[in-house]
Formats: C-alpha cells, sequence, structure tokens
C-alpha cells in the first residue's frame, strides 16, 4: 500500500470512526466501520488483508478524544454527517419512550440517583433505575449521584463485595455517576437531623412493645411517650447512640398526625438499635440506625436531588419523608412513580436472596452462571449493556407493572454485534462420518457480509460430524456449507461434486459441519452445559470475543486453554 492510499485510508476511517463514536455515544468499533469504508471506497476492497491494520490505530486515536473534540473534528471532515447526527438526535427525541421530567425548567440542574442496597450483586430488574435515571441524565445534560443505601445491617445486611459489583454494572450499562457516597458513612449527619427534629418537637423516643404501638397507631391513639418534654427525648436519643439499649428497648418516631387516615404514616419509626455490627468495618462500632424513610429523605435535601424515580409500591415513603421536610422547610423533589418488571426466560426467581441462597446451595455456579437472572450473567453471555439498557428505556415509566422479553434484549443485542462476529461451525450431538472424495479443506467466508475478512479453511481430514437433524437418509444428498456436496452411503459420505444449482433447486439442504478431530467446547447454555465439537480456527479467538455458531447462535468466548482442554463459550442468544 502506497502512501498516498494510506492516508486515504486513515482520513476516510477517521471519518467513520467519527461518525459511529457519536452515533452509539461510545467507543467505534473496527469491525462496525470496516463495512461502510469498503462500501463507501471500492478501490480499498483490493487491500482488504491490509486495510483492518491501518483502521486499527485510527480508531483508538479518535476512541482516546473526549465527545467534544470528537464532533468538531467530524466538523471539520464532514459538517453534513454532523447535521445528520443531529436530525436523528432530533427525531428520537420526539418519539421517546421515557415522558419528560415535571417542573424541569423551574429548576437550575436536574439532580437524580441511584439508590440500591448493596445486599448483593445486581439482577436484570435492578438495571431499570441505572438504564432510565442514565438516560434522563443524559437528556437534561444533568448529574446522576449513587448512593448505597446501606444502613441496615440485619435484615438486608450488605454484602462487602456488592458494592464494586454494583458500580462494575453500571459501568457496563454504559454510565458514570458524577458522585458515589455510602449512607453508612454518614451516621453523625443522621444523628445532627434527628436532634434538630428532635428540639422541633418533631420526633420522640418510644419504648412501648411492637405489638403494644401497633394496636395504639390502628385504633388512632397517641403512644404514652408521644409528649415527652425534648430534654428527655434528646437524652433518651443519646443514650441510644451510646448504646445503652439493647435491639427493640427503644426507637426514635417522628411525630405526624395519629389519628391519619393511612395508619401506615401515623407516627413512624425514624431510628431503631441494632446489635448485629455493620459488615464495613468503618461503621462496625454503630448501633443507632436510621430507617431508609429518614435516611434517604435527609439525603435526598443534602444532596439537592431534584427527581426521584421509585416503584408506585413505596408512595408511602413520599408521604412520610414530607412530613420530616414540613418540619425542616425544605422543598420536596418531583417524583416519577412506575410499576414492577417482569422478566421472562428464566426458571429462577428475580430476587437477590433467591439467587444467593442457590448459589450457597450450589444449584448455581455463581452470580454469572448463564442460568441466572442478573447482569453478570448477561454480560458473561456477550450481551452489550447498551442493548439492556434499550429494550428497558423502551418500556417506559408506566405506573402498570410491565414485562420485559428477553427476545427484545436479545433483538437489540443481535443489531449491535451481527456486524463484528465473525462466522464459526459448531456442532451439538455430533455424529461421526467418513468422508470420500472430496476437497482437503472447506474454504466458508469469516463473514458473509465482508468478504475483505476473507475466507478461513476448515481441514477436513478423513471424517466429519454433523448435527443428527441434517444427517441425511442413505442415498440422499447435503451439501456441506464452505465445501461441496456429499452423498450418505452405508459406509459414510461421499463427495459429489454436484454445483450450486441444486441448493437453488431446493433439492439439497445446507448444513454446518466440523471435522470430526475439530476442538472439544463446553458450550454454557441457561437450559445447562452442552459439550460439542467446533471446526479448529475457534482457538484463534481471544477471550471475549463474540462469534456467530453458523445455525446455532451466537456466543462469547470465555476461555481458551492449551493443550487438550476444552474451549469454553458461553451462549447468548440465536
Amino acid at each position: 500500500m502506497d502512501d498516498d492510499l494510506r492516508e486515504r485510508v486513515e482520513r476516510a476511517a477517521e471519518r467513520d470512526a467519527l461518525y459511529n463514536a457519536l452515533k452509539h455515544d461510545s467507543d467505534a468499533q473496527v469491525g462496525a466501520i470496516m463495512g461502510p469504508l469498503m462500501g463507501e471506497n471500492p478501490e480499498f476492497r483490493e487491500h482488504g488483508d491490509e486495510i483492518p491494520g491501518v483502521v486499527a490505530p485510527v480508531v483508538e486515536r479518535v476512541n482516546d478524544l473526549p465527545r467534544a473534540e470528537q464532533r468538531e473534528r467530524l466538523t471539520e471532515l464532514d459538517p453534513e454527517a454532523v447535521a445528520e447526527l443531529e436530525a436523528e438526535a432530533e427525531d428520537e427525541g420526539e418519539d421517546h419512550p421515557l415522558p419528560d421530567l415535571p417542573s424541569v425548567e423551574a429548576r437550575d440542574e436536574v439532580r437524580m440517583r441511584l439508590a440500591p442496597n448493596p445486599n448483593g450483586p445486581w439482577h436484570l430488574g435492578n438495571a431499570r433505575m441505572p438504564a432510565v435515571i442514565g438516560t434522563y441524565k443524559e437528556r437534561y445534560d444533568g448529574r446522576m449521584l449513587c448512593r448505597f443505601d446501606d444502613t441496615d445491617p440485619e435484615t438486608k445486611r450488605p454484602d462487602p463485595d456488592a458494592y464494586g459489583a454494583i458500580l462494575d454494572a453500571i459501568d457496563y450499562l454504559g454510565f458514570d455517576p458524577d458522585e458515589v457516597i455510602r449512607a453508612s458513612d454518614r451516621l453523625k449527619t443522621y444523628y445532627d437531623h434527628a436532634r434538630e427534629l428532635i428540639e422541633m418537637g418533631g420526633a420522640y423516643t418510644c419504648s412501648c412493645p411492637a405489638g403494644g404501638f401497633s394496636e395504639l397507631k390502628n385504633a388512632g391513639e397517641a403512644c404514652p411517650h408521644r409528649e415527652k418534654d425534648p430534654e428527655t427525648v434528646r437524652e433518651e436519643f443519646a443514650a441510644m447512640i451510646d448504646g445503652d439499649y439493647a435491639a427493640g428497648e427503644m426507637v426514635l418516631r417522628v411525630k405526624t398526625d395519629i389519628e391519619h387516615k393511612n395508619p401506615a404514616l401515623r407516627d413512624w419509626v425514624a431510628f431503631r438499635i441494632i446489635d448485629t455490627p455493620h459488615p464495613r468495618e468503618e461503621a462496625s462500632d454503630y448501633r443507632c440506625w436510621p430507617m431508609l424513610d429518614f435516611q434517604s429523605g435527609i439525603d435526598d435535601h443534602l444532596t439537592g436531588i431534584t427527581h426521584i424515580v421509585r416503584g408506585i409500591d413505596l408512595q408511602d415513603s413520599a408521604k412520610r419523608q414530607r412530613f420530616v421536610y414540613d418540619y425542616f422547610g425544605w422543598e420536596y423533589p418531583e417524583v416519577v412513580h412506575w410499576g414492577k418488571i417482569q422478566i421472562d426466560a428464566y426458571d429462577v426467581t428475580m430476587s437477590t436472596s433467591t439467587i444467593k441462597g442457590l448459589i450457597e446451595a450450589g444449584e448455581l455456579d455463581g452470580w454469572d452462571d448463564p442460568r441466572a437472572p442478573t447482569l453478570a450473567s448477561v454480560r458473561r453471555r456477550g450481551i452489550r449493556g447498551e442493548a439492556v439498557v434499550d429494550a428497558i428505556v423502551e418500556l417506559g415509566t408506566s405506573t402498570s407493572d410491565v414485562d420485559l422479553a428477553m427476545s427484545s434484549i436479545y433483538s437489540r443485542n443481535r443489531d449491535l454485534i451481527d456486524d463484528e462476529a465473525d462466522r464459526r461451525f459448531l456442532v451439538r450431538d455430533p455424529e461421526r462420518f467418513a468422508l470420500e472424495a472430496g476437497p482437503d479443506a472447506g474454504t466458508p467466508p469469516l463473514h458473509p457480509d465482508h468478504e475483505e475478512r476473507g475466507r478461513r479453511e476448515i481441514p477436513v481430514g478423513d471424517s466429519v460430524v454433523l448435527e443428527p437433524g441434517d444427517v441425511p437418509p442413505v442415498g440422499d444428498r447435503v451439501w456441506l456449507k464452505g465445501y461441496g456436496p456429499v452423498r450418505r452411503t452405508e459406509a459414510g459420505l461421499t463427495y459429489t461434486g454436484d454445483d450450486l444449482s441444486v441448493v437453488r433447486e431446493g433439492d439439497v439442504d445446507v448444513v454446518h459441519w466440523a471435522p470430526a478431530n475439530g476442538v472439544p467446547v463446553r458450550l454454557r447454555t441457561m437450559e445447562g452445559d452442552v459439550e460439542v465439537i467446533a471446526e479448529p480456527g475457534l482457538a484463534d479467538h481471544a477471550v471475549d470475543d463474540v462469534v456467530q455458531f453458523e445455525r446455532v447462535g451466537f456466543a462469547r468466548v470465555d476461555a481458551v486453554p492449551t493443550g487438550a482442554d476444552r474451549i469454553v463459550t458461553y451462549f447468548a442468544h440465536p
């Protein structure tokens, strides 16, 4: 390739990489731009073997640029492309499945928060919060806080490993919180606000047994401790903090309306004693812990949250917190409620505690077991976070319960990976047949839509394997894809040399195959592991490569050991 041609390839590749990165708001991929590059520049095709090596460093340089500089550079190279991107963005905005947030015009900045409980890695349902909030953040150029609500060291005990796993999941989905905080680091802040509330006469310490208070509350009768003077309440709350009470002996209640029509809002608990130490060393000495409604309400105000997205089953939380906000004279954030999300295709319940129990019982290998309805699982299967986000955002924010079909995620993922996924043959339940009289190797393309990638050579040896459903009756023919036509005989398969017209006429099926001495593979699926045989070229792939096993589906390469050990792949979807 001469210098002039190389310069033209680099310029065209830079333009296509910039366009790809800005269109998808993610790193450009060499595989994704090779098609447009070769299609728009036919003169490049005869140099197809050299082009990827020229393109790769260009793409790397583009990906190192901030989005603003990418847009500026694309404007220099192709201003019409920038106009096209802007027009697409306007069209998408008009039909966006997420409704506009309320009262945005009254805010200087939209600030939203994720509030995960770090009691385990995320299942697929947990992805809805970052998917929607992250999308709103991008729409309004706002800020997104990730606040770990970890102030229950007993009932929803935090898992120390979950903090990092959740941040990794958010990154996998394509978002980056502007700030990360842990509620368990903020106990003194909550204590300070409780003391202020006590001075206002808005809270009191209560030593009623839980059952006794419940009877009074349901009857609309005041607790006998309700009218304690602030000094006594302050002293007893200090004793709670100092650990002078055991669990259940004393709580701090927010004074609301004891005759409120909703008993759940009557004098609710703000702080209680928990004897179980917190698993984080920094918080392990505390015993007086805020309830979620108090902690979350205080934090939402102090961190400037303008809009909250929460389940419709948590409507009472907002009502409880408004009592606190009224005492302090604060403005409550706007709230968007949505219904529950259900996901099909899994036998395992989408519940952190259920999944954790199955792992502990040995029924699942871990959070990334392909049978688990978790983000770690779909990620390991080779499903892009962008596909998960797009499918979830499409559901909107309806207050009705919604169903998310995995087929919707698969469809979007297929669009993202099909162009870059090389093709390979993999045979399940292999049946072996001797093969006579044909070529020494098959030469199917690496990708049917990208001739420039070339062909793979699959040595035949003296026998091949087929899937049981593809084996023809004795006397009938099949066309081994990338190899040619064979006829079934009593002894095995014999090459016939027929031309492609037999396929076009519909008399001969085209099937995939592998040499009998191909590479052994473990294909991990949602139904369990399958031991299979693949063409030898699969061993040339690196871990994390996504391939399409022809007539089977897409899979991610998980392990490529040396020697006789099996290659491990995770099945993504058809």
